[in-house]
């Protein structure tokens, strides 16, 4: 290991004078595992699929970084301002946002999971109470394993997931609600969905997430011997379809479970969106990894909404 110092200072609860080295192969590698799990959980957060690389490019930067506070007192690293600039960098090369939004959203994330994941470790750091340990320019120094980091995070987790949870439970009514798009046979469709906590609705095979929408908003897209035989597909029975229209679709159509529309073991015939935008809070987002369910009733009596969205998609 390379030395990086001989560290003495006076130890109050042992009465003596303690003597660190501080190594930087070990400053490097805590700093490298602490920024990957703070990203690596603020993606969860975010619901981001992580990109492993970028991330261990951040929090290499994140790295060298905290080599530079132990190595140096200049103040143009060791003011707010920096570490500031530092969180952005790491952000953007983590998550590569796509509008200044987004970027912001992400950023403030990154913050609260910092802020936790940091006090939670200091206060694991006051229980275990090691004994040879020290601050210098704000980051600890000393004996302290990577235990404490591990255990951190896990708890840090827990509490951002549950405190989330919580204020999820809090919407705002017009919060509740976006638009969506979405295109069959080449064909675009929009419609206002509600956002459904209780949609876990999946396609059993694939796990490809499913949203729920009224068949008569399908009207012009498919075609009506397969929105008025709904219940008869289900069935097996495709006797009133047309041979021309059952070679088209009968390898495209899905059976899916559900039990969220008042039936305990309800079905649903569903179909493959070639691509699907969801517009929520001026935030834009696309996938084509998304089914569509087709229900023969309305959603709702004053048709507020058309549709159902899980919060997962979201």
């Amino acid at each position: 290991m390379t030395v990086f110092a001989d560290i003495k200072y006076y130890n109050v609860a042992r009465k003596k004078v303690i003597k660190i080295t501080i190594y930087v192969d070990i400053i490097f590698l805590e700093n490298l595992i602490m920024n990957s799990i703070i990203l690596y959980a603020t993606s969860i957060i975010l619901k981001i699929k992580p990109k492993i690389v970028r991330i261990i490019i951040s929090s290499t930067i994140g790295s060298i970084y905290a080599i530079i506070l132990y190595a140096t007192n200049m103040k143009m690293y060791t003011s707010i301002i920096s570490k500031i600039i530092l969180s952005i960098i790491m952000v953007y090369v983590a998550f590569n946002p796509q509008n200044i939004k987004k970027m912001w959203k992400q950023l403030l994330i990154f913050y609260l999971t910092s802020f936790v994941f940091g006090g939670v470790s200091l206060y694991l750091i006051y229980v275990i109470k090691p004994q040879n340990i020290l601050m210098k320019n704000g980051m600890f120094a000393g004996q302290y394993v990577l235990k404490v980091i591990m255990l951190a995070a896990i708890v840090a987790f827990v509490v951002i997931n549950i405190s989330l949870k919580i204020i999820k439970t809090k919407f705002n009514p017009k919060d509740i609600y976006c638009k969506i798009k979405f295109k069959l046979n080449g064909k675009q469709i929009e419609t206002k969905a509600m956002i459904d906590t209780g949609n876990l609705v999946k396609e059993p095979i694939t796990n490809t997430p499913v949203i729920i929408v009224e068949s008569t908003i399908l009207e012009n897209i498919l075609p009506k011997e397969i929105l008025n035989n709904l219940e008869n597909i289900l069935g097996g029975d495709f006797s009133e379809i047309p041979e021309k229209i059952r070679n088209d679709y009968i390898s495209k159509l899905r059976c899916i479970p559900f039990t969220s529309l008042g039936k305990q073991n309800g079905m649903l015939v569903g179909i493959k969106a070639e691509e699907m935008e969801i517009e929520s809070e001026d935030e834009k987002k696309k996938t084509d990894n998304v089914i569509i369910g087709i229900y023969d009733k309305s959603l709702t009596k004053r048709g507020e909404y058309r549709a159902l969205v899980g919060m997962e998609i979201i």
